[in-house]
């Protein structure tokens, strides 16, 4: 394999097995030389976490195909770093096909788009990828994220060829609507909507008697959201069967609330 083709490190943090993951490797092996290291088991929801407390292990499942036991996204993009590309740093990172959508508030729990915040922190470019679901993600088999890896594609070449659109410390967030794709009526560039969060969380007794709780999966809910600037949001484009393309700043500052809390401090 050359060593000039476009090294591309993805990642997920539905785990090394996600059919989501081996979709994205299927999707972007033609454009250059692809390096997969993912966590051994399921991280959803896990955030921008980093492992502090115990250490970490590359197992080789094959050429170019690690897991990284027992580590969440950000740890696989912080620690390949390190190991894969001391000599040669990626040229992107692209973190998914996520089972599920990631957008609004929810950019803030995932383990998908976390990855694609420490690559942007470590000076990567990078694209977090999730395919939305109607219900419990029950379509996705019929579906073989056919929209979402000619989008993938497509974006990645647009992204290699072109250069990447975003400053630094900025990342891509894309979602794909639970459609097939002579069904989608293209892309829209978005901001983040208003999740509508719920409290669901079930109670149950184990065998000895000991209560637990299991929280529940959120509905796609959210809370109309017209910018007056910005167009439509995520959610209102994936409603309309559009592809939604989110550029997602790492700076949290509300900057229109500083003066304000200067004069109320």
């Amino acid at each position: 394999m050359s060593s000039d083709r476009p090294r591309i490190l993805i990642t997920n943090d539905d785990g090394f097995e996600s059919e989501g993951l081996h979709a994205l490797r299927e999707a972007l092996e033609p454009l250059g030389e692809v390096i997969t290291v993912a966590p051994t088991l399921e991280k959803s929801a896990c955030g921008h976490s980093l492992t502090l407390t115990r250490p970490l292990r590359f197992v080789e499942l094959e050429k170019n195909f690690y897991k990284l036991d027992d580590g969440t996204p950000s740890d696989c993009v912080f620690l390949s770093l390190k190991k894969l590309f001391a000599e040669r740093r990626p040229d992107l990172v692209v973190s998914g096909i996520n089972k599920g959508g990631n957008m609004g508030e929810d950019i803030t729990y995932s383990g998908t788009a976390a990855a694609a915040m420490e690559a942007v922190l470590q000076g990567i470019p990078a694209l977090a990828v999730s395919q939305v679901c109607r219900s419990h993600c029950d379509d996705l088999p019929a579906l073989g994220y056919r929209l979402a890896k000619e989008t993938v594609r497509s974006l990645v070449e647009k992204i290699l060829s072109g250069g990447y659109p975003l400053p630094e410390r900025k990342f891509l967030n894309l979602n794909i609507p639970p459609i097939e794709p002579r069904e989608c009526r293209g892309l829209r560039i978005t901001h983040a909507g208003r999740r509508a969060y719920g409290n669901d969380a079930q109670v149950h007794l184990n065998p000895r008697g000991q209560e637990y709780y299991w929280i529940g999966l959120p509905r796609l809910d959210w809370h109309p959201h017209p910018h007056p600037r910005h167009g439509w949001s995520d959610f209102e484009a994936i409603r309309e069967n559009y592809v939604s393309l989110t550029p997602i700043q790492l700076d949290m500052t509300d900057y229109d609330e500083l003066r304000k809390l200067e004069e109320w401090i």
